[in-house]
């Protein structure tokens, strides 16, 4: 008994659906977990570094009345510094990944990789032939290589990797001839890898350049003992600038081993916004199929 094309469609969109709501659950628990003991440190010693450390100070270089100094002195808030920009960390916290080390560098211009402390690319725009790793790069739930099970236990782990590491590096821009914003996460300084990136991304327009989720997310973790690759296309629902809510599909791509490969990052990102035009492509055809029915 064979499945018709449209039911295919709709069992493959139940089943990301369904593994969506479940990877968020997973996350916000994990996400708890992994941030409470840090939090509360990080609470203790900041409160008590901003409200008295001044204090004697204060006291000491005024003629102020005795309860003043109790107060403590003024301090700037918020507290942002290159690699510690608060809108960028909920983003991040959005997708899923905590910088506890306070320190997350937004890369989407090569002034950023200044900034960052990174080398500018040698050349740009760059070309990368990922035609050799896309075979190493299979897609979770489709075949018997990649369960979702498998690849959210990495992701997991990748995740929280990520989150306990001294520096992030977060090279954004469109996937090459397309629309579809793509956004890396990484731990890895050296290499330049990360400037390749850039390169090899296309630049977003300026209005477009404040930070939020993006289509495709990919999570590189150098040094790591084990090799890994592999990306999951989900379906989730977007709020539209007139309040309705519509169906889109996002991707991510999971890239662990000591040094990563640039070939095997790209491959992860062009198998993915190949996933995301054939959903794009497949979600046109069915409205207008039943505008027509109509």
């Amino acid at each position: 008994m064979f499945m018709s094309d449209e039911c295919v469609f709709t069992s493959i969109t139940q089943q990301r659906k369904t593994h969506h709501k479940y990877t968020i659950t997973m996350n916000l628990l994990r996400a708890a977990t992994l941030c409470r003991g840090q939090s509360s440190k990080l609470l203790s010693a900041t409160t008590t570094n901003r409200l008295f450390s001044a204090a004697p100070a204060a006291a000491a270089a005024s003629n102020l009345p005795p309860s003043i100094p109790r107060v403590g002195g003024a301090f700037a808030f918020p507290d942002e510094k290159p690699g510690q920009n608060y809108i960028f960390n909920w983003c991040l916290n959005a997708d899923g990944v905590t910088p506890l080390q306070k320190c997350a560098y937004r890369i989407t211009k090569p002034l950023d990789l200044k900034v960052a402390g990174l080398d500018l690319p040698k050349s740009s725009p760059l070309k990368v032939n990922s035609k050799s790793e896309r075979s190493k790069v299979p897609e979770a739930g489709m075949t018997d290589a990649l369960s979702f099970d498998t690849f959210d236990e990495v992701m997991q782990q990748t995740k929280d990797s990520l989150s306990l590491s001294e520096a992030l590096y977060c090279p954004e821009g469109h996937a090459p001839n397309t629309k579809f914003g793509v956004r890396v996460i990484t731990n890895v300084k050296t290499g330049g890898l990360v400037s390749d990136l850039v390169a090899y991304l296309e630049r977003m327009p300026s209005r477009r350049n404040e930070p939020k989720s993006q289509s495709v997310t990919c999570y590189v973790l150098g040094g790591a003992s084990e090799e890994f690759a592999g990306y999951a296309i989900e379906e989730v629902e977007e709020q539209r600038e007139d309040g309705s809510r519509e169906a889109v599909s996002v991707a991510t791509v999971v890239i662990t081993g000591k040094n990563p490969a640039l070939k095997r990052i790209v491959a992860g990102i062009e198998l993915s916004v190949e996933g995301l035009e054939a959903d794009a492509k497949e979600r046109a055809e069915k409205k207008a199929e039943e505008e027509k029915g109509e």
